[in-house]
């Protein structure tokens, strides 16, 4: 527990560059130091007398929450580690530790916790082990909703997966997070992009070789099977698979076994099979380009992943992301980026999806001499596609508005004009739902 001492308080709060903020008996924020605000992206007069669960939203706030336990127990909770959700939608990780608030009577009077943003820790550890979840996979589309509600199914399940999505559209993350949250986690994730070798390459990277199998193979090597044994084998563009191997492939899922090259004897697979492609492989079938029963095996369960150009509210989102996700690993701060650069990312139509659009950022970082990024920060390219659809003068919000419209109208008409049930999709108050579509005049 801490003693409240008035006179220190104020000095503490603006030198300590932990967050902190304190509650009174009933919940209800009393005070927020600059920390907190550059944490969470709310300012002290906007969470003054709000219930820190309806401010930091965490997925422990209403049954487990520390602060509350500590004011219950006087006792400290020390470096609990939460997601909380920041003004701008983004969730985060941090490090919490909790006390009660006792004042000079001994009397408990509210409680106080302090905060640390941890994303960078986070985003490091995911950059050396690859452990995506589902909360990674960065969306407020309804289309894409709908995908993330299917995964925890998908993932606990033993199913083949076929992910179909253009160039960029983030399979190999889908895929990640599939294996990350199955009954397979604990072992191998083997990627494996089928369209990089040639035949004779790929079939020893699949199934391995056997010493003598060819000129130069010394020794016994164990192939991505193997090497994925008890896990996951991606196989990414699985729609350049030659007939050869896809043959071999067919007998993989059929039989659960394979031979090694220069092998006669078959070896167990125990693997999970997830495969993606950017083409439409039941077309390809019809063109006779793609075995048919393979195509069966590899569709069990199906996941589509719209392009960037069909989920534009979340390219403000994906930014943000990105701009926290290199402030992380490159160790610079940028804050923002300009309205023209938002407006200009708004209209581009991203032929290479959420994967061009980190490269835009990524190059916009590194060029970036200040904490904003500016319009000639961008790739040319983008640019000069902007310059072509916006004169100086037009309206930069237009392309925001366009997005945040055409949700609406997505949601609206996929509830059937219920209000309720659009105004609880989207997040918002009904309110606020009325008064949004009667800005952009949408009617159902």
């Amino acid at each position: 527990m801490v003693r409240l001492d008035n006179k220190f308080f104020p000095l503490i709060f603006d030198t300590i560059s932990h967050g902190i903020f304190t509650i009174d008996e009933a919940g209800k924020i009393t005070s927020f130091n600059k920390a907190a605000e550059e944490i969470s992206g709310y300012s002290e007069e906007e969470v003054i007398g709000i219930p820190c669960a309806e401010v930091f939203r965490t997925d422990i706030c209403q049954e487990l929450c520390p602060l509350k336990q500590s004011i219950v127990s006087q006792q400290r909770i020390e470096n609990r580690e939460v997601k909380v959700l920041k003004k701008n939608g983004h969730r985060i990780p941090i490090f919490i530790s909790t006390a009660a608030l006792i004042n000079e009577e001994g009397r408990v009077i509210g409680g106080v916790e302090m905060f640390r943003d941890i994303s960078t820790e986070s985003e490091l550890k995911k950059q050396l082990y690859s452990s995506y979840s589902f909360e990674d996979i960065i969306t407020k589309s309804p289309a894409m909703k709908g995908v993330l509600e299917m995964l925890p199914l998908v993932a606990v399940s033993q199913s083949t997966v076929l992910i179909n999505g253009e160039s960029g559209t983030g399979k190999e993350l889908v895929a990640r997070a599939i294996h990350n949250h199955g009954p397979r986690c604990k072992c191998p994730f083997v990627a494996i992009n089928c369209a990089a070798l040639p035949d004779t390459l790929l079939e020893s990277e699949l199934f391995g070789y056997t010493r003598g199998a060819f000129t130069d193979a010394k020794k016994d090597k164990p192939g991505r099977f193997a090497r994925a044994e008890k896990g996951t084998l991606f196989l990414d563009e699985v729609g350049d698979l030659s007939p050869v191997i896809q043959s071999k492939l067919l007998r993989v899922l059929q039989e659960k076994e394979y031979e090694p090259l220069g092998s006669n004897q078959p070896i167990k697979a125990n693997v999970r099979i997830i495969a993606a492609t950017n083409k439409d492989l039941a077309r390809e079938v019809q063109r006779k380009k793609f075995r048919q029963d393979l195509f069966f095996r590899l569709n069990v369960v199906n996941i589509n992943l719209p392009p960037l150009r069909d989920r534009r509210e979340d390219i403000p989102l994906l930014i943000n992301h990105f701009i926290q996700h290199f402030n992380a690993v490159q160790a610079r701060r940028i804050l923002r980026c300009s309205e023209r650069v938002m407006a200009a990312l708004m209209k581009y139509e991203f032929p290479g999806n959420v994967r061009e659009l980190e490269n835009a950022i990524e190059h916009a970082y590194v060029v970036c001499d200040g904490d904003t990024i500016r319009l000639d920060h961008l790739p040319s390219h983008i640019v000069a596609a902007f310059s072509q659809q916006l004169g100086p003068d037009d309206n930069l919000s237009r392309p925001l508005e366009d997005a945040e419209a055409d949700v609406i109208r997505n949601a609206i008409t996929k509830n059937k004009g219920n209000r309720n049930l659009t105004a609880k999709e989207l997040g918002i108050s009904r309110n606020t739902l009325w008064r949004k579509m009667k800005k952009y005049k949408i009617e159902y």
